[in-house]
């Protein structure tokens, strides 16, 4: 049982650990900012469900109050008239109505207490929000200008993954071009000495000897035209 309890440990603090580089604080706040307006609405609704009932009940009593008003009317016009009964049935009916009436005003009372205490809530929760709101805006601007601060560092000193990577290419490029300035050095370099020239006639398959060779046929052939082209001058000049 030890060992699950530890294994499960590790997990939760593997997990923990991952979600904590995952999220961005940023995200976190603005979200829990929308959730406390969500709050507030949801308070502000209630408030407003309360208020509505207690002017409904309001309203009710005022037409009972009314209603009282009439029947005392009603009840002095009878003991004018000398109708005492009927001025007796208005005064039963008044009597019902203000117990009626006072049924109401405690509903009323019970409702403009819940709504006081609604509306004090909601207040306290709007200051909360609002100084909320102001921390997580200072925080949001902390946190991003210290991860400006970490990426140009990293920049900077190239410990950043991407940096590290752009160092890698600019090595690869430096070892490749300095093998390239290398090559082309020795190219230059057999050149200058002929030793290319005598690589390219070898793979060629000409020798030393052959092209020596050739050169004297070729003055052979240069001494051969000329004789013959003086020999032509010569006959031509004969002729005349």
């Amino acid at each position: 049982m030890g060992l699950l309890s530890r294994a499960s440990t590790i997990f939760k603090a593997k997990v923990s650990k991952a979600l904590d580089a995952a999220e961005d604080p940023r995200e976190t706040l603005d979200y829990s900012y929308e959730k406390q307006l969500e709050l507030l609405q949801k308070v502000k609704r209630s408030l407003a469900d309360i208020v509505t009932a207690r002017k409904g009940l309001e309203m009710q009593a005022a037409r009972i109050q009314a209603d009282q008003q009439r029947l005392e009317d009603d009840a002095a016009a009878a003991v004018r008239q000398g109708r005492d009964d009927l001025a007796t049935a208005a005064l039963q009916r008044k009597a019902e109505q203000a117990s009626q009436l006072a049924d109401l005003q405690k509903q009323i009372d019970g409702l403009k207490q819940e709504e006081d205490k609604i509306a004090d809530n909601e207040r306290r929760l709007s200051l909360k929000i609002q100084t909320f709101r102001t921390q997580k805006e200072v925080i949001k601007a902390q946190y991003s200008s210290a991860e400006a601060q970490v990426k140009i560092g990293e920049a900077t000193t190239g410990i950043s993954e991407e940096m590290t990577d752009v160092g890698m290419a600019l090595d690869r490029a430096r070892d490749k071009t300095e093998r390239m300035r290398a090559r082309a050095s020795a190219i230059d370099d057999l050149t200058a000495s002929g030793s290319l020239t005598d690589a390219v006639d070898a793979a060629a398959g000409t020798s030393d000897l052959d092209r020596q060779l050739a050169a004297a046929k070729q003055q052979d052939q240069v001494a051969a035209d000329l004789a013959r082209l003086k020999a032509q001058a010569g006959g031509g000049a004969g002729g005349q």
